[in-house]
C-alpha cells in the first residue's frame, strides 16, 4: 500500500468512523467497494470484537479501509463529586426507563493497548486516532507495519503536534461535525457545550498554511459541491459521517435514522447542538428532551458520564423513545439522503465532478489531472 493519501481510494471521499454501531462492516465494505475509503469505529468495542469486525470487512472487500481508535484521556479523572451530583440528577431517568444507571468507573482507556497490539500484529491499511495524538514510537511502529496514520485535530496547534509526532495525515474537524468533537483536551472551563470551536473552511485554510501533511476535512459535509469547497481550501479529501448514517448498510438504530429522514419525526428534531449530556465530552447531536434537560448541568467527565448513561440510552432505544437517545448528527443533517452506500458514493462523486468541471461524468477527479 502506498503511503500517499490519494492512493487509498478512487475518490477523495472518506466515510467517517461512527462509534456506537453506525460504522459496521457492511457499511465499510460497501463504501470501499464503490471507490471511497471506509472506516470501522474501534471506540466502545472490545479488542476481540474489533478483531472480528476487521475480519468481516476483509471478507467483503480487497480495497484499503481504516480503523479508528479513541486515545485514552490525558485529562485528570473527573471530580467524583461532580459525577455523583449528575448521577442523582439522572435518577428520575432511570426510574422512568426501568433500568439502573451504569458504573462510571468501568475504565478510561477503551482497551487501547489491546487494540494497538491487534492492529500492529495484523496491520490494516489505515489507522486514525481521535481525542489525542499518539507518541512518535506508536506512529513509527505503524509506519514500519505499512499502516497509514491519521490524527484527528480541531486546531492548528493540534495539527502541528500531529506533524511533529510523525502522523502521515491529519483529519481536520470543524465544529459542524456530528458526534464527538475530537479535541485533544477537554477544558471544563469551556462550559456545558464547549461550542467555541472553529468552522471547517477557516480551520482547513489555517491548518493548510501551518503544516505540510495531507488533510482530510470533516464537518457538516453532505454534498459533492461541499467536497469541492474543502478541496479548494486546501484539503486532500473530505470525510462524511451523517451522510452515511442513514444508508441501509449503516448499523445505526432505526429510530436514529428516522429522526434524520422521516417527516413524522424530523419536525421534532430540527437543529443540532453540542452537549456533554450523554458522554461528558462535547458531542453534536439532534436536540431532544434529554439534551435540553440535562445538557446544561452535565459535567466534563469522559468517559464516566458515557458509562453512567449507557443503560439509559439502551433502554430508551428499546422503548422506542428517541427523546432519550443520543442522536448524533452534523449541522448538515437536513441534507441526508436514504441511498445505498455504494450509490451515495457514486452520487457524491458525480456532484463533485460537476462542481469541479461542469459535467456529470463520474470519472475520478484525480484521473483527469
Amino acid at each position: 500500500m502506498s503511503t500517499a493519501l490519494n492512493d487509498l481510494s478512487r475518490y477523495p471521499i472518506v466515510q467517517a468512523p461512527m462509534a456506537g454501531g453506525g460504522s459496521c462492516p457492511d457499511l465499510v465494505g460497501a463504501v470501499c467497494g464503490a471507490g471511497a475509503l471506509g472506516f470501522l469505529a474501534g471506540g466502545y468495542k472490545t479488542a476481540g470484537g474489533l478483531y472480528q469486525e476487521i475480519k468481516q470487512v476483509r471478507g467483503q472487500t480487497a480495497r484499503p479501509f481504516g480503523v479508528n481508535l479513541f486515545m485514552p484521556p490525558v485529562d485528570q479523572p473527573a471530580d467524583p463529586a461532580a459525577v455523583e451530583v449528575y448521577r442523582h440528577q439522572l435518577a428520575g431517568e432511570a426510574g422512568w426507563y426501568g433500568t439502573e444507571l451504569g458504573d462510571p468507573e468501568q475504565g478510561r482507556d477503551d482497551a487501547y493497548d489491546a487494540k494497538l497490539a491487534i492492529l500492529l500484529d495484523d496491520p490494516v491499511p489505515v489507522v486514525s486516532f481521535t481525542f489525542g495524538c499518539p507518541d512518535r514510537d506508536v506512529l513509527d511502529a505503524f509506519a514500519r507495519a505499512g499502516t497509514y496514520t491519521i490524527v484527528t485535530v480541531t486546531s492548528a496547534e493540534e495539527a502541528r503536534t500531529a506533524e511533529r509526532a510523525g502522523a502521515a495525515a491529519v483529519c481536520v474537524q470543524g465544529t459542524e461535525a456530528g458526534g464527538h468533537q475530537g479535541t485533544h483536551r477537554d477544558d471544563p472551563a469551556d462550559g456545558p457545550s464547549a461550542g467555541s470551536g472553529s468552522g471547517l473552511l477557516p480551520l482547513v485554510t489555517e491548518v493548510r498554511e501551518q503544516v505540510r501533511l495531507p488533510i482530510v476535512a470533516a464537518g457538516g459535509i453532505m454534498r459533492g459541491r461541499q467536497i469541492a469547497a474543502v478541496l479548494a481550501a486546501g484539503a486532500d479529501a473530505a470525510q462524511l459521517g451523517t451522510a452515511f448514517l442513514v444508508c441501509p448498510e449503516s448499523g445505526a438504530h432505526p429510530l436514529h435514522k428516522r429522526a434524520l429522514t422521516d417527516p413524522d419525526l424530523t419536525g421534532l428534531f430540527t437543529r443540532t447542538e453540542l452537549t456533554r449530556a450523554f458522554s461528558g465530552r462535547p458531542a453534536r447531536g439532534l436536540v431532544n428532551r434529554f439534551m435540553r434537560e440535562h445538557g446544561p448541568y452535565a459535567p466534563a467527565a469522559y468517559p464516566e458520564v458515557h458509562h453512567l448513561t449507557a443503560p439509559l440510552r439502551r433502554a430508551a432505544a428499546t422503548a422506542g423513545d428517541p427523546q432519550g437517545m443520543a442522536l448524533w448528527a452534523g449541522q448538515g443533517h437536513r441534507l441526508a439522503r436514504e441511498l445505498p452506500a455504494g450509490r451515495l458514493v457514486e452520487v457524491l462523486a458525480e456532484e463533485l465532478h460537476t462542481a469541479l468541471y461542469g459535467t456529470t461524468s463520474p470519472v475520478s477527479p484525480r484521473s483527469t489531472s
